[in-house]
């Protein structure tokens, strides 16, 4: 049986052609650490770090130590098959960032060995996962808490687009721009001015009149701003699909009462980052959804198990990304095709960078993230 034989790191920055501006942030580039997983046959598996300060604290120099060092000595001589996977997640504390790209090239590699795609790789794992062990340890859990239980391989997936923050005027001109671009769900940044998000959404309806708005505040509301925010929006009959993370993560009193307080359906990000903050979420009746990313809760191996328990439980599920490139793009949006989640998904951050820094790889159309005729990602390089 082969096994892996050497863990290898780079640096990766890659421009984006439009700032992306949150309530957390502002940046022009994505900043990532690539990482590749080779075995003792000379088969390699891709998968990425991304840099994420504002929400999960990981670095790139704290990713490349984290992967060099203790991610690396777990890995080196073990099975190059996903029975090592539960190395990587035991290997350091935290990490996220890094344990998703060990993580994703682990299941890259095994992709490639067996000559499929990964969203072919996927469709078969979570599947048994499904079925025995993610159900048994997460029902444990749930139960400690208090809890009671509940053909074809894609060519594409479609994906919403994000408005930064900004004025009324600025968010209406990005709306319409996006709208004639063919995207047909549109993710409105809030939460820096709780006065005035209403009307930048109200802008963004007028520009945009036959998309769906999604909003998102990045934890930066008080629960009293969210509910005047929100129930101002359903006065004037605004349709929203969700609002996501409206209050601070920790907050989960707050959330649901703003749940309670208004009509549209809460959506958790920031407060949903492994199993026991899913459950946190559960008892507390703190949301109707949950946004489930790779960076948040370390690679594809948790966050099948993130989303088989949300689906147990009667919470939506919907799969997102950071500002990560399209290495990372590729592994969550395969995991979406592979799980059948249905829905507009929220994994947009490919399409802000100006050329994907990949040979190989998914691409983008429009709101459509287009998968590579190729085994595992796809990815051969990275381009000079």
């Amino acid at each position: 049986m082969p096994r892996v034989a050497a863990v290898r790191t780079r640096r990766v920055r890659v421009p984006l052609h439009t700032p992306f501006v949150t309530a957390l942030r502002r940046t022009e580039f994505a900043e990532t650490v690539v990482v590749t997983v080779e075995d003792s046959d000379g088969c390699v598996g891709w998968g990425e770090a991304p840099q994420v300060w504002r929400v999960t604290g990981d670095s790139l120099a704290g990713s490349v130590a984290a992967l060099e060092g203790p991610i690396s000595d777990a890995l080196v001589g073990a099975a190059a098959d996903l029975s090592s996977a539960g190395l990587i997640q035991g290997a350091v504390i935290g990490n996220r960032s890094a344990k998703m790209a060990a993580d994703i090239a682990l299941h890259d590699l095994v992709a490639r060995r067996a000559g499929v795609s990964i969203v072919e790789h996927l469709k078969s794992h979570a599947s048994r996962r499904s079925g025995v062990s993610c159900t048994s340890r997460a029902m444990q859990h749930l139960r400690s808490a208090g809890v009671p239980g509940e053909p074809g391989i894609p060519t594409s997936l479609l994906t919403d687009i994000t408005l930064s923050v900004g004025t009324p005027v600025d968010l209406a001109e990005a709306a319409a721009a996006r709208a004639r671009d063919g995207f047909t769900t549109l993710k409105i940044k809030v939460g820096t001015d709780a006065a005035g998000d209403a009307e930048r959404v109200l802008a963004v309806r007028e520009a945009a009149p036959g998309c769906v708005l999604r909003l998102d505040a990045n934890t930066g509301w008080r629960a009293d701003e969210a509910v005047m925010v929100l129930t101002t929006l359903a006065d004037q009959g605004v349709e929203l699909e969700f609002v996501e993370q409206p209050v601070a993560r920790r907050d989960l009193e707050a959330m649901a009462y703003v749940r309670r307080h208004q009509p549209y359906k809460i959506l958790a990000d920031e407060s949903v980052f492994d199993l026991e903050d899913l459950v946190d979420v559960i008892r507390a009746e703190a949301a109707d959804a949950v946004n489930v990313k790779l960076a948040k809760c370390g690679g594809i191996t948790p966050a099948i198990e993130l989303l088989e328990v949300a689906g147990r439980h009667g919470l939506g599920r919907l799969v997102g990304c950071m500002m990560e490139s399209h290495l990372g793009i590729g592994a969550a949006a395969a995991l979406v095709a592979a799980t059948g989640i249905p829905g507009e998904q929220d994994l947009d951050a490919g399409w802000w960078a100006r050329t994907s820094p990949y040979e190989g790889g998914v691409g983008y159309d429009g709101p459509r993230i287009l998968f590579p005729q190729a085994d595992g990602l796809g990815i051969e390089g990275v381009l000079p």
